[in-house]
């Protein structure tokens, strides 16, 4: 399994950004998907999730209202889209596969991990 996310770039505050993550290598459809971030020095922070489907998504207090996840099962590709964006959101963010059918907000819960995007918002 292959995740590919981009996306990233530096933006300033207040601005939007839209990260995507194509995935290969198994059923996309059959998986729940989430995307994680990480600052420096700090640990992996759960942003939001998708289900299977695409009809359920969940998102951390921080991020609830700014940020969308969606889904296009056809092109196995999700997506993050960033708007309102502060300078604590800076951060590289991984997108991640879970091969189970229940979701789960947990970085141990997913078994495959993309490389990451650098996500930079300047004041």
């Amino acid at each position: 399994v292959q995740l590919q996310a981009s996306g990233g770039g530096l933006v300033q505050a207040g601005g939007s950004l839209r990260l995507s993550c194509v995935a290969s290598g198994r059923t996309f459809s059959f998986d729940v998907m989430a995307w994680f971030r990480q600052a420096p020095g700090k640990g992996r922070e759960f942003v939001g999730y998708i289900n299977r489907g695409g009809g359920t998504t969940y998102y951390a207090d921080s991020v609830k209202g700014r940020f969308t996840i969606s889904r296009d099962n056809a092109k196995n590709t999700v997506y993050l889209q960033m708007n309102s964006l502060k300078p604590e959101d800076s951060a590289i963010y991984y997108c991640a596969q879970r091969s189970k059918i229940y979701v789960s907000t947990q970085p141990e819960a997913f078994d495959y991990w993309g490389q990451g995007t650098l996500v930079t918002v300047s004041s």
